[in-house]
Parts: C-alpha cells; structure tokens; sequence
C-alpha cells in the first residue's frame, strides 16, 4: 500500500508540473505594458515605475510575419490609429521651390558717355538713391561739345544772314543740331543756346529714365571717355523671382500654368504670375535650369535679394493616391502601414510618384479597397522598432 500510495503521489507531482507549464506557457504570451510609456514591458500587472498609471495587458505578437503588430483595443484607442479604404483617384502635383527677387534687367538704364571731358560737377553720388526721370546728373566740360556748340550758332547766324543765298545753310544747320543732339544736349538746351547766341563752358546732362543709382563709376574731377560708362539706375516696380529647378522636376511641372510666388518676409503677400522665360539649356555642372517669374512691386515693399518660394503646379497622375501623411519615407523606402485583421497591421513598401501638399501617388505597392491607416503611422512604425530591437 506505501508504495501505491509513493506512485499515486510522484504521478500527482508530475501533472501538477505539466499543467504549471502549460499556464506558464499560456502566460508567457502576455505581457503588461504602459499606454505613455510603451519601453515599460512586465511580466505580471502593476503600475508603471514612471507615472504609476496601471499596466495594461497586452498580447505579444504570434504571427511569424516580421512586419506585422497586433495591438490591443486600449493602444489602438490611445494611439489614434484611424484607416481609410485606397480608392481611385490621381494627385495634382505641386512643386515648391527656392527663389531669389532680383531686378528686371529689361528696366535697368546703363548710362554712359556721350562725348568725351572731364567732369565738374556730379548732383548724384550715393548708390541707393533714387534719380526721377528729367534730373540733373552731372556737368561736363568737353572741348569737342563747345566745338559742336561753336559750328551750330555759326551755321545759324548763316542761315538767318542768307535766308535766300545760294547756299542752302538750313542743311548744314540741321547737321550741326544732330550732332549736339548726339553728343547729349537736350532739344530744350540747343532752343537755349540758339536763343542766347552764348556758348556755356559747362554742359549738364540729364537722366532720361527715373530709377535707383545700382553702380556709380565716376567722382567729380573725373575725365571720361566717349562711351564710358558713368552709372546704372534700375526701376523696381517690377521684379524677377528666379529659380532653380532639376531636370527631373521639370518633367513633373507644367510651366504653362499660373504660379504663385510668395515672399517668407511679407506672409500677407502671394503673386500670382506666369513663367516669363525659361533657361534652354541645363547647367552641365549643377544640372540645374533657371526659370524666371515677373513680380510686380508697386509699393517698392520688395528688394532685389529677397528670398521667395515659387509654387509651381504639376501634372495630374491617373491611379490611386493616399493623403501625404499615410507614407513614411526615410530617404531610401517607402512604407505604409495596412489593417490586415482585427487589431493587426501590417507594414508594406510601395512605389511613390507625384505629390502636392496634401496627397501623395502610389505607382506600386496598393490596390484600390485596402485599408490604409492614414493617422497614427509613425507610432506604429516606432513600436514595430522597438519590439524588433527587444
């Protein structure tokens, strides 16, 4: 009887042990995790050592798949993970790149030299100030000037001392006022000169067009050459946004189209405009081709230097599209994350194309009717991270 009693006993032992580890086996499948502080990972309930909230349980993953998470009703909750179902339609594409305000080279006056002396007087001296169109820029003293000045009042007391000669001296007078017209005297100065019969040894010249002093070549006591460049004004009421953009952008972007420029210093500011001109040709070093867009600046609030965004729209793709935030990118793949069954989600890689703002395309990868998680990618992505590196 003692040794039926020894059995009955070891076999009680034994199947206590088996079923023991078979709790502990159905246990180990359960974990007890923080909902803010998921690094939190114990094997039985309690509180969380950082904000002493209850653990939550949690099921480890069963499934083989790599990149698959099985998440409980609570973290689906607390994580805001939302899904929408892939459905056809394409993206407008929208491109935005860096500009810089420069100025309008077609409303740049280079005035120059008409006739070679020194100069005596200068009434401009300060680049950046603005020169109104009709002032006075400076006065030359040119022996070739009181030349021309002495042959047009010769040919004049000519011409009025043989009205009916047989020498025609309206031509020769005619001649004579051409070249002074050309050498830069005004219509008015040569009217003044006739009027006076008196040479003045100084002549002043005048700015024809108004607009801000960009260079400055001579000072006063300065002797310039017929020709030689005296200063650039340049008219800002017009501006160029120009900017740079890839041979690969370019086959996104349709530079037909209206685009809007906005300015990072003035936000209230958006021009709308068009592509005035485009580079034909690519840089070979930087491959890269200048395109260029008119900003009006009647106010004058805007500088040649300032910084610009060009907003450049694309072309429209055919297929399905997700909003921007459903892809996660690291610079080298792409990934969504799919609902594959209850409270699991599957990470997937796909093909990416045209983007705006808001919506991305998907060349490859989806197919219209699955469930995308549009919110909460990133926190799923950083679970998956962080179970793998456990």
């Amino acid at each position: 009887m003692k040794i039926l009693k020894l059995i009955s006993l070891a076999v009680l032992i034994v199947l206590s042990a088996c079923s023991g580890d078979k709790k502990n086996a159905a246990d180990s499948n359960t974990y007890y995790t923080c909902s803010m502080h998921p690094q939190i990972m114990e094997p039985e309930p309690g509180t969380c050592a950082i904000c002493k909230m209850d653990l939550i349980a949690v099921q480890k993953n069963a499934s083989k798949q790599v990149n698959e998470l099985m998440l409980s009703d609570q973290q689906i909750q607390l994580g805001n993970i939302q899904t929408d179902t892939v459905k056809a339609g394409g993206v407008n594409a929208e491109i935005t790149v860096t500009a810089t305000l420069n100025t309008d080279e077609n409303l740049q006056e280079a005035i120059s030299a008409k006739v070679a002396g020194r100069v005596e007087r200068l009434y401009i001296k300060n680049i950046g100030d603005f020169v109104p169109a009709g002032s006075k820029l400076m006065d030359i003293y040119s022996e070739e000037l009181n030349s021309a000045k002495q042959e047009y009042l010769a040919a004049l007391e000519k011409q009025q001392e043989f009205k009916n000669g047989l020498i025609d001296y309206g031509r020769l007078l005619q001649s004579a006022k051409q070249k002074l017209l050309l050498w830069g005297m005004t219509a008015q100065q040569i009217k003044t000169l006739a009027a006076q019969k008196k040479i003045d040894d100084l002549t002043t010249f005048y700015s024809k067009k108004g607009g801000y002093i960009t260079e400055l070549m001579v000072t006063e006591g300065d002797y310039v050459m017929e020709g030689s460049l005296i200063l650039k004004l340049a008219d800002l009421s017009n501006l160029w946004a120009e900017a740079q953009l890839y041979a690969s952008q370019l086959a996104q972007v349709n530079l037909q189209q209206t685009v809007k420029v906005s300015i990072p210093d003035f936000p209230e500011k958006e021009i709308t405009g068009r592509v005035d001109f485009q580079n034909p040709e690519i840089n070979a070093n930087s491959r890269v081709n200048l395109v260029r867009i008119n900003v009006k600046n009647n106010d004058l609030q805007l500088k040649p230097g300032m910084l610009a965004y060009v907003k450049l729209k694309g072309k429209t793709s055919e297929g399905i599209s997700l909003p921007i935030n459903a892809v996660l990118r690291n610079g080298k793949t792409n990934v969504v994350w799919l609902k594959t069954g209850k409270n699991t989600y599957t990470k997937k890689e796909v093909t990416i194309g045209l983007e705006n703002s808001n919506q991305i395309e998907i060349k490859e990868g989806l197919k219209i009717g699955d469930l995308v998680v549009t919110t909460g990618a990133y926190l799923l992505n950083s679970e998956l991270e962080f179970k793998q590196g456990s």
